[in-house]
């Protein structure tokens, strides 16, 4: 599961790292809806909500599907600007279909909505299934859509002029702390970029994005299965302080290919593909793999221990061995004509927070 950004024939000065305040406060934002999902960011939530005028705060859950679950793509700047105000002026050139579009998006689910050969703003059929899937979602989200295709005008100089509150209540003084940090990573990445080229930049964005081995490809390990292509605008990389631990892809068709991701820690630990995950659930999903893993929790086994304790023949015992080793679940030593298969207890303790991380990024 990954999503593949082309970038055939691409320059590599297409590839552009630079810090957009717009998305920053997206990734703030987001915060503010799903704190949990951001826990070292918990107590500068909590903080911001109660300092938050009522009308604001009203106004944020009115229209938090634009930042929740997922994002609004027009949120994500492919031409970043220095100030929050330039690229809200950029977001109004975009014209309404546009617009509309990428907010039902969010506002109806995960899943693209798609309107073949009719707009939502002219068709009444096209109108009417929007409504339909916003509806299934909830009453803010239909009462949203109501007001976004009746009127959408309004509704964008409304969210608007809530993103330009966020600035004044929260944004700014947050956007001062940050810039430093973000500052810190773009000259490392543009370092590397000219330095050692497009694959040494995008290892240091993150584990979860490399450059495929014939360098036409950008390969991000999401839970998804989507693919993209840069053309000649190229892709843009947002370094966040906020956004971490997501990893957020702008990959619909139409919009210049974007990424957001979270400046590394101090001490970043290594993303465990989700290649890796899966292997790991899998060969968790079988209860005989189960009982013997309770075995070997409790020291080092045999295989013919294991077939003697749970009563299986030891060539059945070796194949759900061999299926938890390459789950890198066991490790086997051999000790003169004996070989001992011992539980690695970090990797399965640490697979709950590895399949959270791989889900959120």
């Amino acid at each position: 599961m990954t999503l593949r950004i082309d970038i055939s024939g691409l320059p590599s000065e297409r590839l552009r790292f630079a810090a957009s305040p717009l998305a920053e406060l997206t990734a703030m934002l987001h915060v503010l809806a799903e704190p949990g999902h951001h826990p070292q960011f918990a107590g500068w939530a909590a903080d911001v909500w109660a300092g938050l005028r009522p009308e604001l705060a009203e106004r944020l859950r009115e229209a938090d599907f634009l930042w929740r679950s997922s994002q609004a793509d027009f949120l994500y700047p492919a031409r970043p600007r220095p100030t929050l105000a330039e690229e809200l002026d950029d977001v109004d050139r975009i014209d309404d279909e546009t617009y509309v579009t990428a907010a039902l998006v969010t506002t109806c689910g995960s899943n693209r909505v798609h309107f073949p050969g009719a707009s939502p703003l002219t068709d009444t059929t096209a109108r009417e299934r929007a409504l339909d899937v916003a509806q299934a979602r909830g009453g803010l989200q239909e009462a949203f859509a109501e007001r976004l295709l009746a009127d959408p005008a309004a509704v964008r100089a409304r969210v608007r002029h809530t993103l330009e509150e966020c600035a004044e209540a929260f944004f700014d003084g947050a956007w001062a702390g940050v810039a430093v940090q973000l500052a810190t990573d773009l000259r490392l990445k543009n370092e590397l970029l000219r330095r050692h080229g497009v694959g040494a930049a995008l290892a240091s964005v993150s584990g979860a994005v490399t450059l495929a081995p014939d360098g036409d490809c950008i390969i991000v390990d999401k839970v998804q299965d989507k693919a993209t292509a840069a053309r000649g605008a190229g892709v843009t990389f947002i370094p966040s302080v906020f956004g971490r631990p997501h990893l957020v892809a702008v990959h619909a068709p139409g919009w210049h290919p974007v990424v957001q991701y979270p400046v590394a820690e101090p001490s970043p630990s290594e993303p465990v593909s989700l290649e890796t995950i899966t292997l790991r659930l899998e060969a968790l999903a079988y209860p005989v793999r189960l009982r013997l893993l309770r075995t070997l929790a409790r020291g080092p086994h045999t295989t013919s221990e294991l077939a003697h304790f749970w009563e299986l023949s030891p060539p059945e015992v070796s194949r759900h061995l061999a299926v938890l080793r390459r789950a890198g679940l066991l490790t086997p030593r051999r000790q003169g004509r004996y070989v001992r298969y011992t539980l690695n207890l970090p990797d399965l303790t640490a697979l709950g927070a590895d399949l959270l991380a791989a889900v959120l990024r």
